[in-house]
């Protein structure tokens, strides 16, 4: 899923302008603040992934051809389902209906609006990159902008060094948002406590909602239902990932615009 939201990101849209870039319009806030339990959102969650998040990707902000309902006029204006609810007992246009429980289109409606709420909190709804708008950073704030988020990780001289030759134009964005290619980056660790206090750690070969599975330094594969186990996941691209809800337009630019001077 995580490709997913590569390809997402990286979307080119040459028929707009960086005043039509999505990133750069503020998500609409909702009409009515909504709160929902914790279990609540966790069951929706859950429903949506399965139901609803090959179309409007598993974080409700768009996917294959669905529209990001964060951004939705429907969710805008829905009170606890009131608009939502219809929409999804009925279809409307390619969605078909889906003919849910009371409880479970709840917990959905939760879903959506706490997805909702995250995002308009991050401030950026980075889904597109506009070739037009790459070249309108500012060097110095991307300096800035790295040393702050990048630094602890990442070195102009060292790792990065001549990346702004080795890479061009939207293939250097591409690079910076999800960089995969080569030198492949390391695969993601894991380590699991089980009730007993015993753990299993080793190379993260699989996870989803449910559970995931380890192979440890002897090529042993286990599988672990997450709701009987305690788990830590350390992931070299975490810090990606965590930062593309977050750029605005001009952060991205002013980034690329820094790693284009490393030559």
């Amino acid at each position: 899923m995580k490709l997913v939201v590569f390809l997402m990101v990286v979307t080119v849209s040459l028929a707009q302008n960086s005043s039509q870039s999505p990133a750069s319009q503020p998500i609409p806030k909702s009409s009515v603040k909504q709160d929902y339990p914790a279990k609540t959102i966790r069951s929706g969650e859950q429903k949506f992934v399965s139901q609803c998040g090959f179309c409007h990707g598993r974080d409700a902000a768009g996917g294959e051809g669905g529209p990001d309902l964060t951004r939705s006029d429907v969710v805008v204006a829905d009170n606890r389902g009131d608009k939502i609810g219809p929409v999804v007992q009925s279809g409307k246009g390619s969605m078909p209906a889906f003919h849910l429980s009371a409880v479970d289109l709840e917990s959905i409606v939760a879903y959506i609006h706490s997805q909702k709420t995250k995002f308009e909190a991050d401030g950026g709804g980075r889904r597109s990159v506009d070739v037009s708008d790459l070249a309108t950073g500012n060097a110095e704030a991307g300096r800035a902008y790295f040393g702050n988020a990048c630094g602890s990780c990442h070195s102009a001289t060292g790792d990065l060094a001549g990346v702004g030759k080795k890479y061009k134009g939207l293939e250097l964005v591409q690079r910076m948002l999800y960089p995969s290619g080569r030198p492949a980056p390391a695969r993601p660790k894991a380590t699991v406590t089980l009730a007993s206090g015993q753990t299993f750690a080793g190379t993260l070969v699989s996870d989803d909602e449910f559970s995931l599975t380890v192979q440890n330094a002897g090529n042993d594969r286990q599988t672990f239902d997450k709701s009987t186990v305690k788990f830590k996941i350390d992931d070299p691209l975490s810090a990606h990932f965590g930062l593309l809800g977050k750029y605005s337009d001009t952060d991205m630019h002013n980034v690329y615009a820094f790693l284009s001077t490393l030559q």
